[in-house]
């Protein structure tokens, strides 16, 4: 038994905000950041496109795309870590916004970066166990709410939205093998404090509810803290080694993998994994310049995306992989 995917949707918010934008409100140049990491734009949530809203768009759309109803969904999984309250679980509210009523579980996984993996892996193992038949992998973030937005290292990087795989089992191969790790040694080069933590006096600010926040940032409030020189080391070092793993143990060769489908944080960590891997950039699908970096949400939102116009077909076999906080990194081979 396998799990395969049978369906993908995503969502964006409406809401674009350009590099020109950003040199606006601080000082960077649209140029700098492009050479620097390949975006030009990101999408920016309002106030009521939260990680559930935008999660539970992207699942009605991958349940269109794969002719099922959400009676026939025996699991919710989520990856995110701007999740809508810190209980109940973003799972929860997309299962209840989904009008499921029938009690499937659900729940949350926080991996950062490398969420959406992680999620995939243990729907995976479900359902090629047989205790589930159909499991929603989703990964949603709201990375407008997390970061600083005076802090131009790490501001221009991120944005918001959705992206969700349909997993049902299958006879036909899809999900061949999925490869977690974690080092929590090194996790101060990227981190978003608590907010317990972070607020000893029990009152944060109030966020602005804007189209685009204008967060007051104090010493209490939690946003993205970032080593930008030691995470772009450790990423290609670390994902350099996966790719090395993947291809000694099911005996690649650069024209076996169709796609490669990166975790779209910086352009030049998807080009030295592609280099790794011995796959033309013309063979990786990128987001990351319209998209920017959406954590748990970028491998889905690409897949979606290549799956929709047409890149991606039936019985290709594709290659994602991520690196996030934690530290943590991973991937996943599939026969779509």
């Amino acid at each position: 038994m396998y799990s395969r995917i049978c369906g993908t949707g995503s969502y964006l918010p409406k809401k674009v905000m350009s590099n020109d934008d950003w040199e606006k409100r601080v000082e960077t140049s649209s140029e700098w950041i492009l050479d620097r990491t390949g975006i030009q734009s990101r999408h920016i949530a309002s106030s009521h496109e939260t990680s559930a809203y935008m999660g539970t768009q992207a699942a009605k759309r991958a349940l269109e795309a794969a002719g099922k109803s959400t009676q026939e969904i025996d699991m919710i999984i989520v990856a995110t870590g701007a999740p809508d309250k810190i209980f109940p679980s973003t799972a929860c509210f997309i299962q209840k916004q989904l009008g499921i009523t029938h009690n499937c579980p659900a729940f949350d996984v926080q991996a950062a970066c490398t969420g959406f993996i992680y999620a995939l892996s243990i729907a995976d193992q479900f359902i090629k166990t047989g205790q589930i038949k159909c499991a929603l992998v989703v990964g949603a973030e709201m990375m407008s709410r997390l970061i600083n937005w005076s802090d131009r290292s790490t501001c221009v990087l991120f944005g918001d939205g959705a992206g969700c795989v349909l997993l049902e089992g299958s006879e036909e191969p899809g999900v061949l093998s999925t490869y977690l790790y974690a080092d929590g040694n090194q996790d101060e080069i990227l981190s978003v404090d608590n907010i317990q933590l972070a607020d000893h006096t029990g009152m944060m600010p109030e966020v602005e509810k804007t189209d685009t926040p204008s967060l007051p940032i104090s010493d209490f409030y939690p946003y993205v803290k970032m080593d930008g020189k030691k995470v772009f080391k450790v990423a290609v070092t670390r994902l350099g080694e996966l790719v090395e793993e993947i291809k000694s143990k099911h005996q690649l060769g650069e024209h076996d993998i169709d796609w490669l489908v990166p975790h779209q944080a910086n352009i030049r960590i998807i080009k030295a994994t592609a280099e790794k891997l011995g796959v033309p950039l013309e063979k990786v699908i990128l987001t990351v310049g319209e998209h920017s970096n959406t954590s748990s949400a970028s491998i889905p939102l690409a897949l979606d995306v290549a799956v929709r116009d047409g890149r991606i077909k039936r019985g290709q076999t594709l290659l994602c992989e991520a690196f996030g906080a934690g530290l943590t990194w991973g991937s996943a081979l599939i026969k779509f």
